[in-house]
């Protein structure tokens, strides 16, 4: 008989929870503010309160933050807490606690055809390892490996996650004005990461950036959003420059991890910000630079690249999907 299983997402902001009643049925989902709450505990147990109490023996959280050992310390919020003594005060029998993007690549095989919109017209689906990229708040970055060769399926034991903070590499120019907004930014920042600018903070940034380049008077926008709102009043503006050059970036990122994981099996691009842009987001811009790689530019023409149009319970999916995975594991010690 299957038991009802508790499944969190949890960012530096809201956090979605919910309860797997059937494998691959996920109900009962709300939405919480982390403010409301002094600590993963509490979130957790007054869900399962406002519930009734459900018999849970099984949970899993994927939480926007490294996680490495039992001490979870997030980056965006003073919360921490141990693994195993949240177990115990939650009397779970298995409680799991993954990076966010780890729950994000195992959702990959469980996407509908639907639920994905391919980035230009270049590459083909084959199978293989899977690269995820998500410019958000930050830039997250996971890979999913295939264990076998028939890893088609969606069962969770065909693939194994990779996580990453490889939105922290390095940013690379691949041009001159690239070469001089990195040299904007080193006045500020002794590391220029990807995250730093391609991601939703980063953008403010950015367009800060484009102003000293351009030799134009800074007018520094607060928001990423805001910086979208004045693309669109002009469309010869700084800020539509800001958005191409993002979009672009973010492409010549994109082909990076490709080359570095051997990404066969497709680039998946997750995240607030592409959304954000809309029309805005340059997808010929990011697929030029995506192949642009000189002696292996054929080998990433090859490789398509999807926008994940999947709904808000996908990481809650992908939690679920990652605990099935570990609960196979032990059983088969």
């Amino acid at each position: 008989m299957f038991s009802p299983r508790l499944l969190a997402d949890i960012g530096g902001t809201r956090a979605r929870l919910g309860l797997e009643v059937a494998p691959g049925r996920i109900d009962a989902v709300a939405l919480h503010s982390c403010d409301d709450f002094p600590g993963v505990d509490a979130l957790l147990a007054a869900y399962l309160r406002d519930r009734g109490s459900p018999p849970v023996r099984h949970a899993a959280i994927a939480i926007a933050n490294p996680v490495a050992g039992d001490a979870v310390r997030m980056t965006n919020r003073d919360w921490s807490f141990s693994v195993s003594g949240l177990q115990r005060a939650l009397d779970f029998s298995r409680l799991v606690v993954m990076n966010d993007m780890v729950a994000m690549a195992m959702a990959l095989p469980r996407l509908t055809p639907d639920e994905l919109r391919r980035v230009g017209d270049a590459g083909e689906v084959c199978a293989g390892v899977k690269v995820l990229l998500g410019p958000g708040t930050g830039l997250g970055v996971g890979a999913l490996v295939p264990l076998r060769d028939a890893a088609g399926d969606d069962d969770p034991g065909t693939w194994m996650p990779v996580a990453s903070e490889g939105g922290h590499i390095s940013f690379a120019p691949a041009d001159e004005t690239e070469c001089r907004l990195l040299e904007v930014l080193w006045r500020r920042f002794p590391h220029v990461s990807a995250e730093r600018i391609v991601s939703g903070t980063g953008i403010p940034l950015l367009h800060a950036a484009l102003c000293v380049v351009n030799g134009a008077p800074e007018d520094p926008a607060a928001t990423a959003e805001e910086v979208v709102g004045r693309a669109r009043a002009d469309g010869d503006s700084t800020a539509a420059q800001c958005l191409s050059v993002f979009s672009a970036m973010l492409g010549g990122i994109a082909g990076n991890l490709a080359l570095t994981y051997g990404a066969r099996g497709g680039v998946y691009l997750t995240g607030g910000v592409i959304p954000r842009l809309g029309e805005r987001f340059d997808a010929a811009a990011f697929r030029r630079r995506f192949e642009a790689k000189g002696r292996f530019a054929d080998y990433l023409a090859a490789i398509p690249v999807w926008r994940m149009a999947a709904g808000d319970d996908v990481a809650l999916r992908g939690a679920a999907a990652e605990l099935d995975r570990v609960l196979r594991s032990a059983s088969a010690a």
